[in-house]
């Protein structure tokens, strides 16, 4: 299961994480995003064991300011940060296979 990120643990989970976090900004009303998700927690089943990695959520309604600061304009939109700074930026529906392929490539 995907970390659940907040307006309040964002800094703590994301920005001061050493290593790679994917974060998915997503809604309840979204339907993509409803595709998306299934494959956020398969991902981050796959990779429980990798400490350098975290796969994470964030509902865009309910950590607005998070949101708002990280500019999403789109749902889904997924961010890929390393060592707290945005390397990487997806919108709409990403296969588990291209979202694997893209944390591998940082990681190398």
């Amino acid at each position: 299961m995907a970390l659940e990120i907040t307006d309040q643990n964002f800094d703590q989970e994301v920005k001061n994480f050493k290593g790679l976090v994917l974060v998915d900004f997503w809604a309840a009303w979204c339907g993509p995003c409803k595709m998306q998700g299934p494959i956020i927690d398969q991902l981050a089943e796959e990779l429980k064991d990798k400490s350098e990695v975290k796969i994470s959520k964030l509902n865009v309604d309910e950590a607005r300011v998070k949101a708002q600061e990280e500019e999403v304009m789109s749902i889904p939109t997924l961010k890929l940060f390393k060592d707290g700074q945005v390397v990487e930026t997806l919108v709409g529906l990403q296969s588990k296979e291209s979202l694997l392929e893209l944390i591998n490539k940082h990681l190398a």
